[in-house]
């Protein structure tokens, strides 16, 4: 009879050797190639925040803590593909400080790769908003899919500036420790499961993640701005009530703030703490050693 056998825990060292390796495979990418992964993680952030509106229509009378959990986990179908596919999100490519911590990335190839994956989910994420417009699914449920989704995007905007950093440091710490998790992973079934609670967390918490707000934002100003006669009778509220869904209020309010805070957060809470923790002792060592080395008079 064969013996089934657990593999072999991963220690948090070899861990961050691994984040160190994943940044630095970002940053060698082809341009072209980044963009085009990016864009299909931007559709797939949009896709899993597709769901979070759906499921939880109507929720009124419900639990607030439920509602918001279920939410958090159909959310995570998003992370969930863009692991399992390799796409490239720019909340966990802020992951490179851990390569450019070690000096095995530079500035410039560091923040090429920033700019690359964060426009190219933006395109992904307006895809997807055209995509939903056109197929009218705001309509759904009398009107109440349209309506849900306005009122995530509107409270959005009602963040002040250092609220709207703060809750985009806690969004991407859990973004990034989700991803992190996933680098002990041996399949991908372990992937996808592990990564479900850290990302139900912060949706369910209300933090914000500038790619998600990238489609979520877009897509209740496109109702706001777009919807026909139609929509407003079915779904029995007035356009004004959303006046505040604008580009200006989009960019200023919440998309600006939240990339700082998502920087911070996966960058230096998570990328430069744990090189910081594991991987500088190790380069002390090294740099010490050469030093010795170097002083050491020739034979």
């Amino acid at each position: 009879m064969q013996q089934l056998q657990l593999a072999k825990a991963v220690s948090p060292l070899a861990l961050t050797h691994t984040a160190e390796e994943y940044g630095i495979g970002k940053t060698l990418k082809n341009p072209l190639t980044s963009f085009m992964l990016a864009i299909t993680a931007g559709v797939f952030i949009a896709i899993g925040f597709t769901f979070y509106i759906t499921v939880t229509i109507g929720s009124g009378a419900s639990s607030y803590g439920l509602v918001k959990f279920i939410g958090g986990v159909a959310f995570s179908l998003g992370l969930m593909l863009v692991i399992i596919t390799g796409a490239e999100l720019f909340t966990s490519t802020v992951l490179t400080s851990v390569g450019y911590a070690s000096k095995k990335i530079g500035t410039i190839d560091m923040l090429r790769t920033w700019t690359t994956v964060y426009l190219g989910n933006f395109v992904g994420a307006l895809l997807f908003v055209a995509l939903i417009f056109a197929g009218k699914v705001y309509m759904q449920a009398g009107g109440d899919w349209g309506v849900n989704a306005m009122k995530i995007a509107q409270h959005k905007l009602h963040h002040s500036f250092g609220e709207a950093v703060a809750l985009g440091i806690l969004c991407n710490m859990l973004v990034c420790l989700a991803v992190w998790l996933s680098f002990s992973c041996h399949s991908m079934l372990e992937k996808a499961l592990i990564i479900i609670l850290p990302v139900a967390m912060f949706v369910a918490a209300g933090f914000e993640h500038c790619v998600a707000n990238m489609f979520m934002i877009p897509i209740g100003i496109a109702i706001q701005s777009f919807a026909g006669a139609e929509f407003w009778h079915v779904a029995g509220v007035n356009a004004s009530q959303f006046a505040d869904l604008n580009l200006y209020n989009f960019l200023v309010k919440n998309l600006i703030p939240v990339t700082l805070g998502n920087i911070i957060g996966g960058a230096v809470m998570i990328g430069f703490t744990y090189w910081f923790i594991h991987l500088r002792p190790l380069q002390k060592k090294q740099e010490e050693a050469e030093a010795q080395l170097a002083a050491e008079p020739a034979e």
